[in-house]
């Protein structure tokens, strides 16, 4: 069976998926039904977060004395999802006291860092996920009764190793994860929850100071400049969002670095710098070009430039001085993320140009941060 669901994301029919957190209940369902029910499954229906039933196709199911497993197969949809295909086991086994233990199996990483919603030394599995999976099973589970659920992902060490897991210092495996129990094709949900984690983990080692960068051009300037690795974090498109978490997780001090490409949208008031979006840069360039006073046909020039890099050859070519522009960019910037905050932390600016390096910086820094 499976989704049959759709969303519409810029003018094309997607179709939905579900997480590995549906997947685990189900499985963990169907396990239960199973052992207990002595039936024979070919789908099992969970209801998810979201509200909607989903009906899903049995991969796998097998069962021993006083055990049984049931597999799940991922199925992410048209969403871009590493974890589609794999097929998500859990095996329920009777314990003897009244309760329901949820752990790690093969493929389901562990949790080493404070500052993520599992505490370290616990199976990667998500609070919601969690909820989902105790759920589905007491619905079939007898009085009186207690199991033991190992969720695993067979191959799910490898593939861990092309998610944030390994950044997030979750070990070992995949996390279970999903909030609303479906995959919502080109959502942007997973990775701000990605960038919040992030921030949290940060935070929870004690740091007040983190460096923002829009992604790897940025980074490899934050690196050139001697920043440190563990405390830079790519926030994409998504520097309102991120600049939010961040006040909120009670950091002090915001490095921002990156290309003007980006940056200087942020010098508008830009807080989401995805093209489709806001790409307002010719034009933000064409207004400050011509406060700095540059002519007509300067300003018609560069409002038809098709890159940043163009643009500043020709706000320099018209005589502006281009380290006094950067500067008035840089000092924007820093304003602008300042109001966005409500001053609830210090912020600073280090913007580059791809073809000529450092530009310019600009802070505004009340305390002594490190």
């Amino acid at each position: 069976m499976g989704m049959n669901r759709y969303v519409v994301k810029h003018g094309k029919r997607l179709r939905c998926g579900y997480t590995t957190g549906s997947c685990a209940a189900a499985a963990s369902k169907a396990a239960a039904m199973a052992l207990f029910c002595d039936t024979s499954l070919e789908e099992v229906e969970i209801e998810t977060p979201k509200g909607w039933a989903l009906k899903l196709p049995i991969a796998h199911l097998e069962k021993g004395q006083g055990w049984a497993c049931c597999g799940i197969k991922k199925d992410g949809g048209d969403d871009p999802d590493v974890t589609d295909g794999l097929v998500v086991y859990s095996k329920v086994e009777l314990i003897l006291r009244k309760d329901i233990i949820i752990t790690a199996g093969e493929g389901v990483g562990i949790v080493t860092k404070p500052g993520l919603q599992i505490k370290p030394g616990e199976p990667a599995i998500n609070p919601v996920p969690r909820a989902m999976i105790k759920k589905e099973v007491y619905e079939v589970l007898p009085e009186d009764t207690g199991v033991k659920i190992t969720i695993s992902i067979p191959g799910g060490q490898q593939v861990a190793k092309r998610t944030f897991n390994p950044r997030l210092g979750i070990e070992g495996g995949l996390s279970i994860i999903g909030t609303t129990g479906i995959v919502e094709p080109m959502s942007t949900q997973a990775l701000k929850d990605t960038l919040a984690a992030q921030l949290s983990i940060l935070a929870a080692q004690g740091s007040k100071k983190v460096v923002l960068v829009p992604g790897n051009y940025g980074k490899s300037y934050a690196l050139k400049e001697g920043q440190r690795q563990d405390i830079i974090i790519s926030y994409g498109n998504y520097i309102g969002f991120t600049l939010e978490k961040a006040a909120e997780y009670g950091f002090k001090w915001v490095l921002l670095i990156g290309d003007i490409g980006k940056l200087i949208k942020v010098s508008a008031g830009i807080f989401d710098t995805t093209g489709r979006v806001a790409d307002a840069r010719s034009e933000i360039m064409t207004a400050y070009a011509a406060y700095f006073g540059a002519k007509r046909d300067v300003v018609a020039e560069i409002l038809n430039c098709n890159t940043t890099e163009e643009a500043l050859n020709t706000i320099e070519k018209s005589g502006i001085d281009i380290s006094d522009f950067g500067q008035f960019i840089a000092q924007r910037i820093v304003d602008r993320c300042i109001w966005y905050t409500e001053e609830k932390m210090d912020i600073g600016v280090r913007l580059y140009s791809l073809k000529r390096g450092f530009l310019a910086d600009a802070d505004q820094k009340r305390g002594n941060h490190n």
